[in-house]
C-alpha cells in the first residue's frame, strides 16, 4: 500500500499554507486517527502533497505535514 495525504484536506486553521483551502476539513487529530487506523496494512511508502511554503505563515502547515509524514513512516515501520 502507498499512502498519499493531500494537505488540502485539513481545515485551513490546521493548514493555511496551501493553494486550495478546504473549510470544514479534517483536524490534525482526525488525520492522525485515520492514519493510525491503517496499522496492519503493508505500507511500503507515502507522501504529503500540496504544501506551499510561500503561503505558510508561521510554519503551521509544514509542521503538520512533517507530523503526517512521521505517521506514515510509523505505518511503514509497523509493516516490517
Amino acid at each position: 500500500t502507498y499512502v498519499t495525504y493531500d494537505i488540502d484536506g485539513l481545515d485551513p486553521t490546521q493548514a493555511p499554507g496551501t493553494a486550495v483551502l478546504e473549510p470544514g476539513g479534517f483536524s490534525m487529530r482526525d488525520s492522525q486517527v485515520i492514519l493510525r487506523g491503517m496499522t496492519g496494512l503493508n505500507v511500503v511508502g507515502g507522501d504529503v502533497s500540496e504544501v506551499s511554503p510561500p503561503l505558510d505563515v508561521g510554519t503551521i502547515t509544514v509542521t503538520n505535514a512533517a507530523n503526517l509524514l512521521f505517521e506514515i513512516l510509523c505505518l511503514m515501520a509497523a509493516a516490517r
